[in-house]
């Protein structure tokens, strides 16, 4: 069965490297679709590739065989995996904590150690630096296309043995709700938390009602007002903040034809937390 691939990376589109990939891929099978979830993962952020996996692969179909190169540690001991998700789609990536999301919001099925002697580019077998187009590539559209199935890619292993980032959960208490922000939309500048929909909603808060939202980084407040909460931007004024619900079910805060991130100096990551409080 012929199936799709989707590849990401760090790579950006500034020079060959992703043309190549596609080379690798459609020299294994010309018909082969091929579509990209994005290049412009931030150099060697695992943790933003992980998460971009969470926000997209819900939304492609069975089988899909997604590449995910973010790779800092190329040419290293590190393995490659290929895993199985629940939802019968493949993920090949280094083990570096790339699969961290979606083991905690799908979980895996599956996971196998990329046999890389096998699984190689032809005549490719002096290079160390580029994987992605190696191995990963080559790999995926094997695999994609019908030519290996997944389990002749390589020895099974335990998933509880890979490589798995720090997940912080949100929390909730009688008034007020935790969490931390994981990522920027980042064209838009608009921030993401940690916290589910499900879990805010717990608080009573119904659309239109204001809420104090507090942001922290470390010990340093950088950020302490009120807010409404809005079903979209179009329920607040221009240039005015809202908190919403975005497109993964999660608490996210923006301002309308404006950028949150930039205007406070909102950046992401463990460090970075917020309380929401509704105001009574």
């Amino acid at each position: 069965m012929e199936r799709m691939l989707v590849l990401q990376s760090d790579f950006g589109l500034s020079d060959g490297a992703v043309s190549a990939m596609y080379g690798v891929a459609l020299s294994v099978n010309p018909d082969l679709r091929i579509s990209n979830l994005t290049h412009d993962i931030p150099p060697y952020n695992v943790w933003e590739a992980s998460y971009r996996l969470l926000q997209t692969v819900s939304y492609w179909p069975e089988g899909t065989v997604f590449v995910s190169v973010v790779d800092p540690g190329v040419g290293s001991k590190r393995k490659s995996l290929i895993a199985k998700l629940a939802s019968n789609q493949f993920i090949i990536t280094p083990d570096n904590g790339t699969l961290t999301h979606l083991i905690k919001t799908k979980g895996l099925e599956e996971v196998r150690e990329l046999d890389e002697v096998r699984n190689r580019l032809p005549n490719s077998g002096e290079s160390y630096t580029f994987h992605g187009r190696d191995i990963y590539a080559y790999t995926g559209a094997r695999l994609a296309s019908g030519v290996i199935s997944f389990e002749e890619s390589g020895k099974k292993i335990e998933p509880t043995t890979i490589v798995q980032l720090s997940i912080q959960d949100a929390t909730i208490s009688d008034t007020k709700v935790n969490g931390s922000i994981d990522i920027l939309d980042v064209r838009f500048g608009n921030i993401w938390t940690n916290i589910h929909r499900s879990l805010f909603t717990q608080l009573g808060i119904n659309y239109g009602d204001l809420v104090d939202v507090a942001i922290e980084d470390g010990t340093r407040q950088v950020y302490k007002h009120t807010m409404s909460f809005g079903r979209s931007f179009a329920d607040t004024l221009i240039g005015k903040t809202v908190l919403y619900v975005n497109s993964i079910d999660h608490i996210a805060i923006g301002i309308n034809q404006g950028s949150f991130a930039k205007a406070y100096g909102v950046g992401t990551g463990y460090n970075w937390k917020i309380k929401i409080q509704p105001i009574v």
